[in-house]
């Protein structure tokens, strides 16, 4: 079975960072890095807010897909990267975000660990609260893309298609950084 094609979103302004989020630190190079070290390949990442600059900073085996509509929030991002994976024909695909740097391979590894089938529907949980990443089974791709709605996400799709929950708090916090 083929491992599930990673996807992360690295599109947002950051307006409470005071820069684009892939531009901060090492959070791109290292949310790419915890993607396929924990498993996924290929890679995808979407881009938005100073695009060039972070293209710069993507490893050359990673595609880069860039949300035009990325203003409009996470749900743009989502939609793009999500049509952005459909040629590869994935089994699965996880969906990360580039602003939680504590999120490590282990917790996407953790989150693999069940057989991929074009159904899977699983996201990481952190002390019982869900969080990212999550797994969409290729079954899921075009109904999460077609809610994918401002900076709700994939939010509605999955409170209709309740995933399987994976704690991973042992392993992380999952908590997004908004301010430095």
């Amino acid at each position: 079975m083929s491992p599930a094609h990673g996807l992360l979103l690295a599109a947002g302004a950051g307006r409470r960072m005071g820069r684009p989020k892939a531009l901060v630190d090492d959070w791109l190079v290292a949310s790419l890095a915890a993607l396929r070290d924990g498993g996924c390949a290929p890679l995808t990442v979407v881009l938005g807010a100073a695009a060039d600059e972070a293209r710069a900073r993507v490893p050359d085996d990673v595609a880069v897909v860039v949300a035009d509509d990325w203003a409009a929030g996470m749900g743009a991002s989502l939609a793009a990267g999500l049509a952005a994976t459909v040629p590869h024909d994935p089994v699965a695909v996880l969906v990360h975000l580039v602003d939680l740097p504590d999120v490590g391979a282990d917790v996407v590894a953790r989150v693999l660990a069940e057989p991929l089938t074009t159904t899977s529907l699983r996201r990481a949980a952190y002390g019982g609260v869900p969080g990212h990443p999550v797994l969409l089974g290729r079954a899921h791709l075009a109904g999460a893309g077609a809610r994918a709605d401002g900076d709700r996400g994939a939010r509605d799709y999955l409170r209709t298609h309740p995933p399987a929950l994976v704690e991973c708090g042992d392993l992380a916090g999952g908590v997004d950084v908004d301010s430095r």
